[in-house]
């Protein structure tokens, strides 16, 4: 009993909180952190070559100031991720930097909430 309440303690220790959000215009002052961006989806598209899936925010691309970007590997993970289009979602983990632009890579379900 004593192991799994040091385990739990731990694993609550390590579980990142959410608490801050922020706008999509501010995620590249946020790399390496894992935040909540809150923003209207401005464009979903998918790239044909690749199957990836991105949804802007902020503009439309190569215009958007932030996206969150869906792996061909993940899409089943998000099978209605197109009726987000013009909504305001919030996108959920680690910010990265992509040829100098701010993302989020999704990969679980709970990464992605629409309101």
């Amino acid at each position: 009993m004593r192991q799994f309440s040091l385990a739990l303690g731990l694993a609550l220790i390590a579980t990142p909180a959410f608490a801050q959000t922020i706008r999509p215009a501010d995620a590249g002052a946020h790399v390496g952190q894992t935040i909540t961006v809150e923003g209207v989806v401005s464009e979903i598209h998918t790239a044909a070559g690749s199957g990836t899936t991105f949804i802007d925010m902020g503009g439309r691309y190569p215009d958007n100031v932030f996206t969150a970007v869906i792996f061909p590997a993940d899409a089943r993970t998000f099978p209605n991720v197109g009726m987000l289009n013009g909504k305001t979602v919030d996108v959920i983990g680690p910010v990265r930097l992509y040829d100098g632009k701010p993302e989020i890579i999704l990969k679980a379900a709970g990464q992605l909430k629409s309101r």
